[in-house]
């Protein structure tokens, strides 16, 4: 079999394929910066001819997979397949195996990071400094005086992978952590099941880790928004799409809670009315870069790996197959 690798790998696991496989064809997107869209990638699968694609920007269509039918599946190196028409993969009996959790420890400690960044007001203190405004007689200690971190409560919206490294780290902090999520029976050892309403209400830090579905688009409304405290933070590392941004910049606008930190827009690149909510001056906006550390791509190649030899053994295919759909062809 020759597999056509586009997603970044570790070494050591890119030296494992080419044991696994009888041909490896390498050829990153990282190396030029470029994802392949439809046209480019089918292009592209004819000439190298694979049995098997690793990917992670790359969109896979149902042209591209009509125009080439060789394939026996696709790693995509992304906790969701959201570069892959999945429907269209089950249609043409091509399993997805996926790499979940290959950017849990990024994302956490990412989390914690602009909360602690936001709470110290660091970045407008070291831009003050830049700026020369740091003069003879001025008191930055005053000034740029912030929150501790230590003891606050906060609140999950979702309680998987994510949130338990999340929530690990703020035990750290002494915090006092809650969490909503309807999947789970109850309390998990000293961390608290409440209802989205309390987690909003009582909460001094909110944080979003759950993904996009029927249940979850737009569930965080106005109500829930203004319910918070004139204090609370609200962080969204998940997806622009579980969060009315409207209404979130009113409340932002008219001060009612303490300020946000989002990581996702419903626009990237944003547009001008996308980039409206970021540049309220309670708001830290980051560019869609909390899973992005250099050691997701050594977590994604060891969990792809493991999950290929799985598939290649036909051993636990319902858990390492995204598609089980296809399974039942």
């Amino acid at each position: 079999m020759k597999v056509y690798v586009r997603a970044p790998y570790e070494e050591a696991c890119l030296a494992e394929l080419k044991e696994i496989f009888d041909e490896v064809v390498y050829e990153p997107w990282t190396a030029t910066g470029q994802r392949y869209y439809e046209d480019e990638m089918l292009e592209h699968l004819l000439q190298v001819q694979p049995d098997a694609l690793i990917t992670e920007l790359d969109r896979v269509t149902e042209k591209v997979l009509a125009g080439y039918d060789r394939l026996k599946f696709i790693g995509d190196c992304r906790g969701t397949p959201a570069n892959l028409q999945v429907d269209a993969c089950t249609k043409a009996g091509v399993p997805i195996l996926c790499t979940p959790g290959r950017n849990t420890q990024a994302v956490a400690e990412m989390v914690v990071g602009l909360i602690l960044t936001m709470y110290r007001k660091t970045i407008p203190a070291i831009q003050w400094v830049k700026d020369g405004k740091w003069v003879q007689g001025t008191t930055p200690y005053y000034l740029w005086m912030g929150n501790e971190l230590q003891g606050k409560k906060v609140g999950f919206v979702g309680f998987g992978a994510i949130s338990h490294v999340v929530a690990k780290i703020l035990d750290g902090f002494e915090c006092d952590i809650s969490f909503y999520d309807p999947f789970l029976p109850g309390d998990q050892g000293h961390y608290h099941k409440k209802s989205l309403e309390e987690i909003f209400s009582e909460s001094d830090i909110v944080t979003l880790h759950l993904p996009v579905t029927d249940s979850t688009r737009g569930m965080i409304t106005e109500p829930l928004l203004r319910s918070m405290k004139k204090t609370a933070l609200f962080v969204n590392a998940a997806r622009s799409a579980i969060v009315d941004y409207a209404a979130l910049e009113r409340v932002l606008d008219e001060e009612a809670i303490g300020g946000a930190i989002i990581d996702v827009l419903d626009t990237e690149p944003p547009t001008e009315a996308d980039l409206s909510i970021g540049r309220c001056p309670n708001v830290l906006l980051t560019p869609h870069i909390c899973g992005a550390t250099y050691e997701v791509t050594d977590h994604q190649s060891r969990i792809l790996n493991e999950r290929i030899k799985k598939w290649m053994r036909n051993e636990d295919l319902e858990k390492v197959v995204y598609n089980r759909d296809v399974l039942k062809g």
